[in-house]
């Protein structure tokens, strides 16, 4: 079984901004693989079902990002699963909007959200699909770039690369984490 995670904030102030990105995918995993994501459990809302012949559940925190490892802890917890069998969307504000970075271990690079479940979980050591949301604009504070929406011009690339991570998190489940890096680590 495997536990997909994607990190936003709750509640419709804050759908489509760059932080929710991780939700945006989650959604888009749930649609295509007809797993409603809708049952509230472990301070998530999850999903149960099946992706490329595995088990799979699909979670979308509603702890706020910064207490994101509240939630992973007690999914994998709950449900048994070691942190081998995790895999984390999230935005990344040092990727080029659209862009995309599989790891297998990292630090939380100043993500919030990655923090608490490193904290949580006591290791880096698990698969992150981080999803570029563009850099900030020099006058801007962080915290009201990554809470603000994608430009018009943007959409497109945002749901092109939201189809991406989606089929990024796929070949995770059939091959392995280093297949879908060599394949959507590569810069366009």
């Amino acid at each position: 079984m495997k536990i997909i995670v994607g990190l936003g904030n709750p509640g419709l102030k804050y759908s489509g901004t760059r932080h929710n990105i991780g939700f945006a995918v989650i959604n888009e995993l749930g649609e295509k693989y007809n797993i409603g994501v809708n049952v509230r459990k472990h301070k998530a809302f999850i999903g149960t079902g099946m992706i490329a012949e595995e088990k799979v559940i699909l979670a979308a925190p509603q702890t706020y990002m910064n207490l994101s490892g509240e939630s992973v802890n007690a999914l994998l917890e709950y449900y048994n699963v070691d942190v081998d069998d995790l895999i984390v969307i999230y935005d990344d504000v040092d990727l080029d909007v659209g862009r995309l970075r599989i790891r297998i271990q990292g630090s939380a690079g100043g993500h919030n959200g990655m923090k608490s479940i490193m904290e949580h979980l006591g290791t880096q050591e698990f698969t992150r699909v981080r999803v570029g949301v563009g850099e900030k604009p020099e006058e801007w504070d962080l915290a009201d770039y990554v809470l603000s929406r994608f430009a018009k011009e943007e959409l497109p690339i945002i749901r092109e690369s939201c189809t991406n991570a989606c089929e990024a998190v796929v070949k995770i489940i059939t091959d392995s984490a280093e297949e879908a890096m060599n394949l959507y680590n590569r810069k366009e």
